[in-house]
């Protein structure tokens, strides 16, 4: 299985992936520096405090590779079938079962890593840089160990969440729909409507990460016996 990923991220160039991944992280930090101080009343002040530089952080990070993962299982996987390439993939003397895997398993290893290391490389360069920007970070705690099994459970929770979107582009034929769909994914976990926002109800996650979890059964259920979309 983890040649059948590593030959995945070779054929799909995946350094052009990661080099994406880095500017969109970069992106991020600058968003959030950017957006740290407004002014009111002629006077600057900060934007986000101890408790919201946080949720600032988890929200562009979150919201930026749910599109991501969405963008990359258009290109690993929707795409072959839209092209027929899934077919010569299926030629080979190996279960068609794995090599589906394989191409949901490297986007999701891909696309978890790189948020984990998204979200502490902005992280460090708050903490590092907050005498210079007066940015309050007090609460992010580098050193501690829930800090980062907090930022491990949100992430896979998150990239495993945007597979949602898997199912909706193989049903559709369509990369533009998986795309479409990692947009609504993100509209409905990261968005809000007035003051109502759904980011932080776990049982809305929960349900999401089930239907998640069904999308992916679904692409593999009889994959061997039916026929190639």
């Amino acid at each position: 299985m983890l040649k059948l990923i590593r030959l995945e991220w070779k054929k799909n160039n995946i350094i052009k992936y990661i080099g994406i991944a880095f500017i969109v992280a970069i992106s991020c930090l600058i968003f959030i520096l950017v957006t740290a101080k407004e002014l009111e009343a002629g006077e600057t002040k900060l934007a986000y405090g101890n408790s919201m530089l946080k949720s600032a952080v988890e929200l562009f990070t979150n919201m930026s590779f749910i599109v991501f993962t969405s963008t990359m299982l258009a290109s690993f996987i929707v795409s072959t079938y839209k092209n027929k390439t899934i077919n010569l993939m299926f030629s080979y003397p190996i279960s068609r079962k794995k090599i589906v895997l394989s191409q949901i398993l490297s986007v999701w290893i891909f696309n978890f890593i790189a948020l984990v290391l998204s979200k502490v490389l902005i992280y460090t360069i708050l903490i590092i840089t907050k005498k210079y920007t007066h940015i309050m970070a007090d609460n992010i705690t580098l050193g501690s160990g829930i800090f980062y099994i907090e930022i491990l459970i949100n992430s896979a929770v998150m990239v495993s969440i945007s597979f949602i979107a898997l199912l909706i582009g193989l049903k559709m034929k369509s990369s533009k729909a998986t795309i479409i769909a990692g947009v609504i994914i993100l509209c409905f976990t990261q968005g809000n409507i007035g003051s109502y926002t759904l980011l932080d109800n776990i049982p809305f996650h929960i349900i999401l990460l089930m239907i998640s979890i069904i999308s992916v059964f679904l692409t593999l259920y009889k994959l061997e016996t039916r026929d190639v979309l």
